[in-house]
């Protein structure tokens, strides 16, 4: 199994397959079985606890307690009690690393704050199963391998078609590794192949430094975002624009799923509901893809142009309690903008900080005065001049100036 614990250079690509009817079953065969593992890890795990509260020795609770743990060590003692588990068919990658997804869950339970417990998951329209090489290889050899730009061989599954390939990665392939490989469907129907590559080379060649261009950015609701250098760019509210047509498309949905329960009909065999399940979430996608694009775009030629890029260390998730700006803040997906701007920087051999925001706004980037009390701007005040020094500001210009300062204090 290819480990990618301390590589050197870490890359991760996602492509979308093209399976045949076979391969779409095979699929399936994985990832229930995947799912169904997963799931009974935690029903053993809660009837383990409700049987160790019993304080008197009983050997019948004893007998079982022994079972549980024993069944709990592996895919094959699992597989020994379900015997459909066993089907040659699927994928035994799947089996173990459901069982090491279980465990990981537990490890981030027990040292990440707010990091939720394993729970059971629901089967649902979407389908994943997680599988890799038993053993290292490069791009173009072992049980996971491209056969060219447009072919892939996955384990189980055989050769596939693929699109969106980057043509970057084959100019260095020999040097490549692959490691854990994620085979999933969304609720289109359309199917991907995630890959973590590893390389002792760079998969981007990269860009001097040489910290004459840095520049700090302010994020915010009203525009996306302001640079120090008095640039903005707007907020371009894909789910606001999109919001009256998808809510008149759910609702139409929900009619239908009401007409086929009281017809007693199943949802999943009901094909006017599935029409329209599948237009409902062609319309969520086409929001997203055009979100992510926008992201790409912009950290792109913030990294590309800029030697260091300073931002404000955003919790979006205290912020999200606030219910009258939670949508917007959703909206522009401030949390995924920073993540690719911390990965690019890293790619292209760039530097990006966050800072804590405290008190940027409210300073004045030219003397360092400190609004307090009744002086304090509110969300309302875009502009405004500094009572000690005079100077004016635009809001967000200001605060990204602070930020770039205390990036590069830093």
């Amino acid at each position: 199994m290819v480990t990618t614990k301390q590589p050197k250079y870490v890359y991760g690509l996602k492509v979308r397959i093209f399976p045949s009817s076979y391969q779409k079953l095979q699929i399936k065969r994985s990832s229930d079985a995947a799912r169904y593992i997963y799931n009974e890890l935690v029903a053993i795990n809660e009837e383990l606890y409700q049987l160790r509260k019993i304080k008197c020795y009983v050997s019948v609770v004893q007998q079982r307690i022994q079972q549980l743990e024993a069944r709990q060590k592996s895919a094959l003692e699992i597989a020994n009690v379900h015997q459909w588990l066993k089907d040659k068919k699927i994928d035994s990658m799947a089996k173990s690393n459901a069982i090491m997804t279980y465990r990981k869950t537990w490890q981030r339970f027990f040292k990440v704050a707010g990091s939720g417990r394993p729970h059971f998951h629901k089967k649902t329209y979407e389908e994943h199963y997680q599988t890799c090489n038993l053993h290292a290889s490069n791009l173009f050899s072992g049980g996971i391998r491209f056969l060219d730009k447009k072919h892939v061989v996955l384990p189980k599954l055989g050769r596939i078609r693929l699109k969106n390939s980057q043509a970057f990665i084959f100019e260095n392939g020999a040097d490549i590794k692959i490691g854990n490989t994620v085979i999933s469907k969304d609720s289109l129907d359309h199917y991907f192949a995630s890959f973590t590559l590893t390389s002792t080379k760079p998969f981007k060649k990269g860009l001097k430094v040489t910290s004459h261009n840095p520049v700090g950015i302010d994020l915010n609701t009203k525009n996306f975002l302001a640079t120090s250098n008095g640039d903005f760019v707007d907020n371009p509210r894909y789910y606001k624009k999109a919001e009256a047509k998808l809510k008149k498309a759910q609702r139409i949905l929900s009619r239908r799923a009401l007409r086929a329960k009281q017809e007693h009909r199943s949802l999943r065999t009901a094909k006017n509901y599935q029409q329209q399940r599948l237009i409902v979430a062609r319309l969520q996608k086409q929001v997203v893809n055009k979100r992510q694009n926008f992201l790409h775009n912009l950290s792109t030629t913030l990294v590309k142009n800029h030697d260091q890029v300073f931002a404000e260390e955003l919790r979006s998730k205290n912020m999200m309690r606030n219910h009258r700006l939670a949508k917007a803040i959703q909206d522009v997906d401030w949390r995924g903008f920073l993540t690719m701007l911390e990965y690019k920087a890293e790619m292209y051999g760039r530097i990006f900080k966050t800072v804590n925001p405290r008190n940027t706004t409210q300073t004045c980037s030219t003397c360092g005065y400190l609004l307090t009390g009744n002086n304090k701007l509110t969300l309302k005040d875009r502009q405004w001049t500094c009572p000690h020094c005079h100077s004016h500001h635009i809001r967000d210009v200001n605060a990204a100036k602070n930020i770039l300062a205390l990036g590069l204090s830093a």
